[in-house]
């Protein structure tokens, strides 16, 4: 399925610039970065739960905010990109090696 992954994180502090990076890294492993912080992650159901349990322990309820758009499975179909910085879709794209 697809899941579109917002967060917004105070960099107010060491520690906020630090979970702002750390789940910008976690994002990276399960999807793309579409804008700043802005995720497409393609996820099975149970990747899906690991993944936002891995952010929950990362963010400060106090400060920061995770939101979570549910686009289904043929979410890719759902999504029209106009303007610079296109992104490149690995299941639709192919990869030159």
């Amino acid at each position: 399925m697809l899941v579109l992954v917002t967060y917004d994180v105070s960099v107010m502090t060491v520690e906020g610039r630090r979970r702002l990076r750390q789940i910008a890294k976690k994002c990276l492993d399960f999807g793309m970065r579409v804008q700043n912080s802005v995720f497409e992650c393609e996820v099975e159901p149970s990747q899906f739960v690991q993944f936002k349990n891995d952010l929950l322990e990362i963010y400060d309820p106090e400060q920061d905010s995770l939101r979570f758009y549910f686009l289904g499975k043929h979410g890719r179909q759902k999504v029209e990109h106009v303007g610079a910085k296109v992104v490149a879709d690995p299941l639709r794209d192919a990869l030159i090696l």
